[in-house]
């Protein structure tokens, strides 16, 4: 079930530095991470990662496995928030990501995150 972030990580997620780091699992649990830099918070606050290159990622989607992201922000402190992704290549979640993504890349879909948890460091804030 998809939670609302705390306003601590909304206000991390603005002062983050660098891409970051989304990892998800295929049917047999193995997990893959890659780096992604085209991304947002959505108008209802979850977490969405425009689709350029996803090969595994995209397959780890569909079978609605457990995933993380994790970033980090210009003090240094880490952030990691745990859910699952929903894949969109049309409707109204791909159309919002079409606003914010760089139109030089493919933009082939969108993956966005429905918050479970997140985390500081060690301390649980969701």
């Amino acid at each position: 079930m998809s939670k609302k972030l705390p306003q601590e990580v909304i206000s991390a997620w603005n002062d983050r530095e660098g891409p970051l780091v989304a990892t998800t699992v295929d049917a047999a649990g193995v997990p893959n991470s890659i780096y992604a830099s085209i991304v947002n918070i959505t108008a209802d606050g979850r977490i969405a990662v425009a689709d350029n290159y996803f090969n595994k990622t995209a397959a780890n989607i569909s079978h609605g496995g457990q995933a993380a992201i994790l970033f980090i922000t210009k003090g240094r402190k880490s952030y990691q928030i745990k859910g699952r992704f929903e894949y969109r290549s049309a409707g109204p979640l791909y159309e919002e990501m079409l606003t914010w993504a760089d139109p030089k890349h493919p933009r082939k879909g969108v993956a966005v995150m429905n918050p479970e948890e997140a985390y500081c460091g060690s301390e649980r804030l969701l």
